[in-house]
């Protein structure tokens, strides 16, 4: 993780334990920033150098957040989650039963301009904040006695396994409990930095998609 990443991750679990103190758990806050983040971003892609085409109505973007303080604040966020539940396609998929868990308008609003305003997410690298999500869910699972394997795999053993099995562009990758995408960013890292040549570096043939499972034991033994 970079600095700059791990200075957010810092930023952004300090933010946690203000809001744990209210009662709010850990995961229930990285899921009201993931919310936060969206609606963030979006209204960066509409602006230039990006200027999409907005996918959030005007009444209930970012920018309305920030026109807001206090107690019409609180009430304006809640209604946008609930409103934007309710929206066809992927919109509403994302705030599906979304719900408003941040009861202390001040704090909201700090989170607001302080941690979600305060960077160009859009600019940033996928790595970056990638490592921002994983970050926080790792330290959320350290408080809790599961861990965080039910949540994603650690970048280094997600190397490993990539480094073994050895995908190449010829190569379709499937990740089936796909969860931050760490598999699927390893595996495309791997073929953009070895050349296809030097992939197979015991001299297996073209893999198909009925050979790869005995391939990469092949690989994996020696």
């Amino acid at each position: 993780m970079t600095n700059d990443s791990q200075q957010i991750v810092n930023k952004a679990w300090n933010f946690a334990h203000v809001l744990r103190d209210d009662g709010l758990s850990y995961m229930a806050y990285t899921e009201q920033i993931t919310f936060l983040l969206f609606l963030k971003m979006a209204d960066e892609q509409s602006k230039p150098p990006y200027n999409k085409k907005p996918v959030v109505p005007d009444n209930m973007n970012w920018q309305s957040l920030l026109k807001l303080d206090g107690e019409a604040l609180e009430l304006h966020y809640r209604k946008i989650l609930e409103e934007l539940g309710k929206k066809p396609g992927m919109l509403g998929e994302i705030f599906k039963k979304a719900r408003q868990e941040i009861q202390n308008p001040s704090t909201l609003r700090r989170l607001i301009v302080d941690l979600i305003g305060a960077e160009q997410w859009s600019s940033m690298d996928a790595d970056v904040k990638g490592d921002i999500y994983e970050g926080l869910l790792s330290k959320s699972a350290a408080e809790s006695p599961k861990g965080a394997g039910q949540y994603f795999t650690p970048r280094d053993l997600i190397k490993a396994i990539v480094d073994c099995v050895q995908p190449t562009p010829d190569d379709t990758v499937c990740d089936p409990a796909c969860g931050t995408g760490g598999f699927l960013l390893a595996a495309h890292d791997y073929v953009v930095r070895i050349p296809p040549t030097n992939a197979r570096t015991f001299g297996q043939p073209p893999r198909t998609s009925n050979s790869t499972s005995s391939s990469t034991s092949k690989r994996c033994s020696k």
